[in-house]
């Protein structure tokens, strides 16, 4: 009985490590919270383990889709976006819906037949839509990331990391048609199954004030106002295999943080306690001033825009400066270090001292 015993688990654990790496980290968890400006780690755990992401995967199709169509394109929507699996905001096949529209449903509602629909007239089908996802991710330095469909559905290829993910929502929010469609609140649609939006985002209707008014019910109705030290942006996402996933960006006074979690259960609550833990331990630090500054006394530099870096207490005693200047092409990159890690880095434009 014991020699049987013996048996049964050795054949669990030969099972257990001929199994793909992807289905052993199903069960795990990470996050990460980023400086919103330099994409700099504040704090993570596991923040680089490959795990599924579910639907925080369309922050990176709704970008791939703004950068490549116009959103006045009307897209006739197939039987098979119609017939999408998951979470739907109900499209008819046949019908003609504006990628601007389509966008708001994938958001708002997480609509996987937006998804489809979307990657079916930007990539041509939805396999050349991924490739573009993908050759994106590639330029953007998302090394821990691949993408195996638009819409997040669970795929064991298709993986990404907490850092990976709130890489993503930093990258996106710089392109300013995503931002005002991830910070909107309210979206009257004006499908055939037409209705009132409501983003899923529980953070950021919390961070609108409920401060909404709607003029004009074919329009995207946005907070009016937002909130010191509130969510302005974001993603939900859920699969069984997932769990729950949150990407949320909040802002206070000029700060900015980025918080990822993956397969965390009480989400909301985390989200908020890491934003705030920033805003305590975190200060906007202007480490270089805007300006001219004389390298020797043939070459200075000039900087167009100030530096301002969220630094803790420890940081502010240890941040330095380095400059690389190349004669030949007179330009250079100012870096900026805290102890042996560079944690920033702009180009500055060399001119002549006497200038």
């Amino acid at each position: 009985m014991h020699r049987l015993v013996r048996l049964i688990l050795f054949m669990i654990v030969v099972v257990m490590l001929m199994l793909p790496q992807t289905s052993l980290a199903r069960g795990g968890s990470g996050y990460a919270v980023l400086d919103g400006d330099t994409g700099r780690v504040l704090y993570g755990s596991n923040s680089d383990a490959r795990l599924p992401i579910a639907s925080l995967t369309k922050m990176w199709t709704a970008l791939v889709v703004i950068e490549n169509s116009n959103l006045q394109d009307e897209v006739v929507i197939s039987p098979k976006a119609a017939t999408s699996e998951g979470s739907s905001i109900y499209l008819q096949a046949g019908e003609k819906v504006t990628v601007e529209t389509l966008l708001y449903g994938l958001m708002l509602r997480s609509g996987n037949d937006a998804a489809t629909a979307l990657a079916e007239h930007v990539g041509g089908s939805v396999e050349g839509f991924v490739k573009l996802m993908n050759e994106r991710a590639v330029v953007a330095g998302l090394a821990n990331t691949v993408f195996m469909n638009p819409s997040g559905l669970h795929h064991d290829e298709h993986l990404s990391s907490a850092r990976d993910t709130a890489e993503m929502l930093r990258i996106a929010l710089q392109n300013k048609t995503f931002k005002k469609i991830a910070s909107t609140v309210l979206y009257r649609a004006n499908t055939e199954n037409g209705m009132l939006w409501e983003n899923k985002h529980r953070l950021i209707r919390e961070g609108s004030g409920v401060a909404i008014e709607i003029d004009d019910e074919t329009q995207p109705v946005s907070a009016l106002k937002t909130a010191k030290g509130s969510a302005f942006a974001g993603k939900t996402g859920f699969t069984k295999v997932a769990g729950r996933t949150l990407a949320t960006a909040f802002q206070k006074d000029g700060q900015t943080c980025i918080v990822v979690t993956l397969n965390e259960s009480d989400d909301w609550n985390l989200h908020r306690s890491f934003a705030n833990k920033v805003w305590g331990d975190y200060s906007l630090e202007t480490v270089v001033k805007k300006g001219k500054y004389k390298v020797n006394k043939n070459l200075s530099i000039r900087l167009e825009q100030p530096i301002r870096l969220q630094l803790n207490k420890e940081e502010k005693e240890s941040v330095r400066q380095v400059l690389h200047v190349s004669r030949k092409r007179m330009e250079g990159v100012l870096s900026i270090f805290i102890g042996e890690e560079r944690i920033y880095a702009v180009p500055v434009k060399v001119e002549s001292a006497d200038r």
